[in-house]
């Protein structure tokens, strides 16, 4: 299954910048999934999913500012999940626009024949995750179904700050072999990967420096979007150091929800998951074995988990 590329032009404070974005399966499907990544990976973490699930439906995997092929932030202060939500909901209008009929295109007077309206499933792994979260709690969300990979309303300030020293200050390597030894040690949470699949992150992980040397590819700025003081849409209030309360945001999303979770994670706890269940009774919930902070997405059994969900 191949893939496009494509990209929009999103709004921050400081300025305009681009977000990047694969588009897979049939561009014309009413199904559309996106898959957002974590914190410092970015849209190639799911290249064995969006394959599975490009069969049925259309596959919408952008690299969030400051990730991947997308522009860096002039403005670091700018990473926040303010500036994320709105580029979300460009990226969604573009997927979502509709397509107007061959007659409309040649005789302009003849009003546009407006598809159904699309389904719009979301899969996000932690940060990704709480994107999603946010969106579909949201009045008028579009979201149909979410999918929270290893991302609940709670994560401990423990949490954050061993996430926010993995990103801080950035890392170049002399080798793809060495980029690729220091993600097995790093990465190891992701769970039981085959050697072709820790290449396959490794490549898309990095990028080629001016210099000769490889470096990971995002801005260490992002590190900033854990600070969540400044931002409207992700306030830790005052007492952050008892780490990210979204169970407020929780409570208002009414779309079914699918919650993974890597059964050795520290970011989302089973104590965050029962009372999220408490919470929705209807919320489904799947453990992996193996896998901590954050299931890889890569096996065919977790695979096979989330297209049952989306496409059942």
């Amino acid at each position: 299954m191949s893939y496009s590329r494509g990209s929009v032009l999103c709004l921050s404070p400081a300025g305009f910048h681009r977000v990047a974005y694969l588009d897979w399966g049939p561009v014309a499907s009413d199904h559309v999934v996106l898959c957002v990544h974590g914190l410092a990976r970015n849209s190639r973490d799911f290249d064995f999913l969006a394959a599975e699930l490009a069969r049925k439906c259309r596959v919408i995997c952008p690299d969030v500012v400051g990730r991947g092929d997308s522009e860096w932030l002039a403005d670091k202060s700018d990473y926040r999940f303010s500036t994320y939500l709105a580029d979300a909901a460009v990226l969604l209008a573009r997927v979502t626009a509709p397509r107007r009929s061959v007659l409309s295109g040649l005789f302009g007077r003849w009003p546009a024949f407006r598809r159904a309206s699309k389904r719009i499933d979301w899969v996000g792994t932690s940060m990704g995750g709480l994107i999603g979260m946010l969106l579909a709690a949201k009045p008028g969300s579009p979201i149909r179904r979410l999918v929270l990979n290893d991302v609940g309303p709670f994560v401990s300030w423990g949490s954050l700050y061993r996430l926010k020293g993995y990103v801080g200050g950035g890392r170049s390597f002399p080798s793809l072999a060495a980029a690729e030894s220091w993600l097995r040690d790093v990465c190891a949470p992701f769970g039981r990967l085959t050697d072709k699949q820790w290449r396959h992150l490794a490549r898309h992980s990095v990028h080629v420096a001016a210099k000769g040397d490889y470096r990971l590819r995002y801005d260490p700025g992002i590190g900033n979007s854990l600070g969540g003081h400044s931002d409207p849409e992700f306030p830790l209030g005052p007492n952050f150091l008892t780490g990210i309360d979204l169970w407020s945001t929780w409570a208002q999303v009414r779309c079914p929800v699918l919650v993974l979770r890597g059964a050795d994670s520290d970011v989302l706890t089973r104590a965050t998951v029962e009372r999220m269940r408490t919470e929705k009774p209807n919320v489904q919930v799947v453990e992996f074995e193996g896998a901590g902070h954050a299931p890889a997405l890569m096996d065919p059994r977790q695979i096979a988990v989330v297209a049952r969900f989306l496409l059942g």
